[in-house]
């Protein structure tokens, strides 16, 4: 990936920069030509029996720098390019093609330096953008090498219209007693409120040897209401787990365990585990198969307790130049309740999800995402004599910031729709909020 992303680099950069190569012969322009048709295997041999001759000319020596590079000679590329700057240091296109060739040769933090370096001379936005992507995947690379810890801390604000995710209707019909106008309580119904929340993280990557890895992390937050307290929230998350990349493919397997809160009071909680085998295409082209799998407990209402089992295939798609990124997947599923007799509280479920991700600016991305699921209950509701259906549409846009390395500021809308053939499961949501985290 990292050669991929670098030859990228420097092809940006040689848009930026191609002005700064003089034409000094007709060894040169030849050599030229060639690699502008992408013949660098025959720019190299037109350029290295003259070596001798013409080492220390710096058009020269980055020709043939550039040639070598592109066939594979990666060390010839190293000696070639160091004449150049010896005698130019600030030849921007130089020191990219020296810390491609760095990377090519494992040497990763050079070619990092020397990337830094080719940033600090006022490349353009896009420019500067690609070379922040060669860094990212260098780090990637240099990561599965070593035991890595990583963490976040992150505060929000928001509005929420629906905090209780309930019908906005007071008065409901019941058919068990022939159609009954029952009101529900002020917790029954549509509340809506400002809030705040916190939340933190920490995940530990430790490789055991040149393919597997163990994985773990460990996760929280809260959210307070500013005048609804009683549906204050809260959650934790744990997973322990391996990861084996073999080539192309990730193979990956992690128990999780999580609980929920509401109130303050533990509300419920799932144990289980989640298996994903995802395939690199590309650097641009990938695609997971996945299971998961939750044994889910209700504090409070042991009736509701369910096996959650869900199968799915995801894809991501990024366009030339990785300015935009389209992803996407399905899945289906089932809830199946524990206790006999209350078959109409499981359900099956199949659903999508689409979006995408642009970037707008060097630190600035939009995003948009869309999902829609369709659950259908196991057996007749008793109160409402008919088998239950919903329809859920959710859909999320926003924009994501980076003011500075390792801050991120998320401000986001999301809009849910739920349509049931059962007046008291039908809601709608928007919530507004803005995100800040911290990474570490």
């Amino acid at each position: 990936m990292i050669k991929v992303e670098t030859k990228r680099t420097c092809i940006a950069l040689a848009l930026a920069f191609v002005a700064g190569l003089a034409h000094a012969d007709a060894v040169t322009d030849n050599a030229r030509a060639l690699l502008d048709k992408g013949d660098a295997k025959a720019a190299f041999a037109l350029l290295e029996p003259l070596e001798a001759q013409r080492a220390g000319d710096p058009d020269y020596d980055f020709l043939l720098g550039l040639s070598a590079l592109e066939i594979g000679k990666n060390t010839s590329a190293v000696f070639a390019l160091e004449r150049v700057l010896a005698v130019n240091p600030n030849h921007v296109r130089a020191r990219a093609e020296i810390a491609r060739a760095y990377a090519a040769l494992g040497e990763t933090q050079t070619a990092k330096k020397e990337f830094e370096s080719v940033k600090q001379q006022g490349v353009p936005p896009e420019v500067a953008a690609t070379i922040d992507r060669v860094l990212s995947a260098i780090e990637r690379v240099e990561d599965e090498g070593r035991t890595v810890v990583r963490g976040y801390v992150e505060g929000a604000v928001g509005h929420d219209t629906n905090i209780n995710s309930a019908t906005s209707d007071r008065n409901v019909a019941v058919p068990l007693f022939g159609g009954a106008l029952f009101t529900l309580a002020p917790g029954g119904t549509r509340r809506s409120d400002t809030f705040t929340s916190v939340g933190g993280g920490l995940s530990l990557r430790k490789p055991l040897d040149k393919e597997w890895a163990f994985t773990a992390g460990l996760n929280g937050s809260k959210r307070m209401n500013t005048d609804v307290d009683e549906f204050d929230t809260g959650s934790t998350d744990a997973h322990v787990g391996v990861v084996r990349s073999y080539g192309k493919d990730v193979f990956s397997a992690a128990l999780q365990y999580n609980q929920f809160w509401v109130d303050n009071d533990r509300y419920r909680e799932a144990a289980g585990f989640t298996a994903q085998w995802q395939h690199n295409y590309d650097a641009r082209l990938q695609s997971s198969l996945y299971i998961q799998y939750s044994d889910l407990r209700y504090m409070t209402q042991e009736v509701r307790n369910a096996d959650r089992f869900v199968i799915g295939a995801n894809f991501a798609k990024a366009l030339q130049g990785f300015k935009t990124v389209f992803y996407g997947g399905v899945y289906l599923g089932e809830e199946a309740a524990h206790k006999d007799g209350f078959e109409h509280l499981g359900h099956t479920l199949y659903g999508v999800r689409v979006g995408a991700q642009h970037e707008l600016h060097r630190d600035v991305k939009a995003f948009a995402n869309l999902g829609y699921e369709h659950r259908r209950f196991g057996g007749e509701d008793p109160f409402f004599l008919k088998t239950r259906t919903d329809n859920q549409w959710n859909l999320g846009v926003g924009m994501a910031w980076t003011p500075a390395k390792h801050w991120l500021v998320t401000p986001q809308f999301q809009y849910t729709d739920v349509r049931s053939n059962i007046e008291l499961n039908r809601f709608r949501r928007e919530v507004v909020s803005v995100t800040v985290r911290r990474e570490f």
